[in-house]
């Protein structure tokens, strides 16, 4: 039987005795226990230097994931971008040779005179487009509606975001094929956008002498031009002088916004981590 004086120690602390459960470990076995907190101390700072460092240094995408990112981007641009942007109040464009008598540095203007509310892609184009742009994958429609410096000529342009820059390609060889007429003998394409008040006021889709498109990315960038005045349907083809003014400012304007919407980002290093 252990005695009172073999299982308690008379000098424990404050004069009472003290279970030998109670007692300091070994100096041997405190070293080891300060060794096992410093490597775990040392294992969480590694880690959490590794977590620093992923989130600033930037990763690095493969080509076809960069390209995805992009395509992303662009696709995006029509809803995130403002109208403004977009379609601004005021376009320089190239006149067309036939007046480009004085070299390279002469530039037009084209003025803006209106933005109409974003409208289905049925409702925008004529029957024989819409059903092209369908296939194409079109979300909508954005127009907006320009005239020339001397206020002869009235452009709207529609721009269409397609599913890919495939899909533009192909509905802008579709919307270009000769065999594809409307009963007046022009190319099916976008719905004019009028604006009272505005040299544009009278502009309707009777009165719309040429139609054509230009791509950029995935978007097709559609555009009908006539003049401001109330003549209806001429035949433009036998003035070239004519053709060439409102072919130059029509794609000139479309050409801006397609620029605007299409134009690929800087390839993208890293996706979008404090360190990018």
């Amino acid at each position: 039987m252990v005695s009172r004086q073999q299982a308690y120690d008379p000098q424990g602390p404050y004069g009472y005795p003290t279970p030998p459960e109670w007692q300091a470990p070994p100096e041997r076995v405190r070293g080891r226990g300060a060794a096992v907190v410093f490597w775990i101390a040392l294992a969480g700072f590694a880690a959490a230097a590794v977590g620093v460092g992923i989130q600033v240094f930037p990763r690095h995408f493969s080509a076809a994931q960069q390209q995805q990112i992009m395509a992303w981007e662009v696709q995006g641009r029509w809803h995130d971008l403002p109208a403004a942007r977009i379609f601004p109040s005021r376009i320089s464009y190239a006149p067309p040779s036939v007046l480009n008598d004085i070299g390279s540095s002469l530039t037009l203007k084209a003025d803006r005179l209106g933005v109409a509310r974003q409208a289905p892609c049925r409702k925008a184009t004529d029957p024989a487009a819409a059903a092209i742009l369908a296939r194409g994958g079109c979300q909508a429609v954005l127009r907006a509606t320009f005239t020339d410096a001397t206020d002869t000529y009235v452009a709207t342009v529609g721009v269409a975001p397609l599913s890919s820059a495939g899909q533009a390609q192909d509905a802008q060889t579709e919307l270009g094929a000769k065999n594809l007429r409307m009963s007046d003998g022009r190319a099916p394409g976008v719905r004019t956008a009028s604006f009272p008040g505005t040299p544009a006021s009278g502009f309707t889709d009777n009165r719309r002498q040429l139609s054509g498109s230009v791509v950029s990315g995935s978007y097709l960038v559609m555009y009908a031009v006539g003049y401001t005045d109330d003549r209806a349907l001429v035949p433009v083809s036998s003035d070239s002088y004519a053709k060439a003014e409102m072919t130059s400012f029509a794609r000139g304007v479309a050409a801006s916004a397609a620029d605007t919407l299409g134009t690929p980002p800087p390839p993208p290093h890293c996706p979008g981590a404090p360190g990018c």
